[in-house]
């Protein structure tokens, strides 16, 4: 129930994950997903260690203010999975 409350309510206009995968993918085909992502999310609870492609993460520095040379002006974004956003 959870894992179909997070799919339904997923931002649509979010940028893709690193698997691919769109953000309005899963949304409009929770109904079909949400038992499958389930029965995968319980692996790592099951052997005790999350997949390493799980785990990768792409951190990209955007500016947030005018100047550009001040690297003080910089956040990172980090971009990763969106199904592994869910199951978090």
């Amino acid at each position: 129930e959870m894992v179909s409350d997070l799919l339904h309510h997923l931002d649509m206009y979010r940028s893709m994950g690193l698997d691919g995968i769109h953000t309005r993918v899963l949304r409009e085909q929770a109904e079909e997903l949400t038992k499958l992502l389930y029965l995968i999310y319980q692996l790592p609870w099951l052997i005790g260690e999350v997949p390493v492609d799980w785990r990768s993460v792409n951190v990209t520095s955007i500016y947030k203010k005018v100047q550009k040379e001040d690297p003080g002006t910089y956040r990172p974004v980090s971009q990763t999975s969106v199904a592994v956003k869910v199951m978090e």
